[in-house]
């Protein structure tokens, strides 16, 4: 079993719905991620044994170690879901998601519905903890609904039994287009003894740094930053704010063999969204992107990818 060496600013790949799938996260461990999460799991879903649910549960030997994120509102539903997790290795730790801001989501009173009800979000915390077997039980959080109390929803997490929390620097109502609130992340951490993680528009070295002495947070978490850039958390563990372009083009294929594994040819069409935004700022890309839009075969596409970033380089 592996732990988060809080000593040395982990670094963590946040879990973003439809993109860090095992391929991501593989790529993201390879180059510098400390902590992987994994995308957000229903504790419905996995109670009722869905076949994608199961798959998204995989993880590459890589990741060690190795988070699943829970959503769910009901205490029985997520202590079923806690144990069917118990018996399943690689797994270090469960973390409960209560900062989604997706409808249907909030609709179920899970993710960061929560935050409006905090002895439920505690009572659901205290459920894994008491459930799981895993070294780690966690949070991760918002900094409220609407109105932020972040110290609050610390506290009550670190009461419930969380071992280390998450906290992305925006009220739900803040949605991901809102200034990031690194102040009110550093009023969390503040507030309790437990580890935290920064999370919320880490996007380059320079930020990372500031973020990292500003809030007094033991590590960062990285979500959005780290796509189509998954080399960041190299770049911050080396304080570089540079990339040679053959390592790109070595990241990309490397990404896109794994997505070929992981979802055979399905993963051609799903890689585009990724290929979009590895090739901003690169002169030829809305050409490139048109190109590969349609190309649908595995072999003809990675010989356009090959071509593409071995003879680009960004502009930008």
């Amino acid at each position: 079993m592996t732990g988060i060496d809080f000593s040395k600013c982990p670094l963590a790949l946040a879990p973003l719905a439809g993109f860090t799938d095992l391929p991501f996260r593989r790529v993201a461990k390879r180059f510098g991620a400390d902590v992987t999460v994994s995308e957000m799991i229903s504790a419905n879903a996995l109670v009722y044994h869905s076949k994608k649910t199961f798959k998204m549960l995989e993880k590459s030997p890589l990741e060690m170690p190795y988070i699943v994120q829970l959503a769910g509102s009901d205490v029985q539903v997520l202590k079923e879901a806690v144990r069917m997790l118990n018996d399943m290795e690689g797994i270090d730790g469960i973390d409960l998601n209560c900062g989604c801001p997706v409808p249907k989501v909030v609709a179920q009173s899970a993710g960061s519905s929560l935050l409006l009800d905090l002895p439920k979000l505690g009572a659901l915390i205290e459920a894994i903890k008491t459930t799981s077997t895993k070294q780690y039980t966690s949070a991760k959080v918002r900094l409220g609904f609407v109105e932020k109390t972040p110290g609050a929803i610390a506290k009550i997490a670190e009461a419930s039994g969380a071992d280390f929390l998450s906290v992305h620097g925006r009220t739900r109502s803040g949605g991901y287009h809102a200034k990031v609130d690194y102040e009110a992340i550093r009023e969390a951490k503040a507030s309790v003894r437990i580890p935290v993680f920064a999370n919320g528009d880490i996007k380059d070295v320079e930020t990372a740094l500031h973020v990292k002495a500003f809030t007094g947070c033991e590590g960062l978490m990285i979500g959005r930053g780290a796509v189509g850039s998954p080399w960041i958390f190299h770049q911050i563990k080396h304080q570089s704010t540079t990339v040679e372009p053959a390592l790109v083009r070595a990241i990309v294929l490397e990404h896109f063999d794994a997505m070929l594994d992981f979802y055979q040819e399905k993963g051609v069409s799903i890689f585009r969204k990724h290929l979009h935004t590895y090739s901003k700022g690169y002169a030829n890309a809305s050409v490139f992107r048109d190109t590969i839009n349609r190309i649908d075969a595995p072999a003809a596409a990675r010989e356009c990818i090959d071509a593409f970033f071995s003879l680009e380089s960004p502009t930008i």
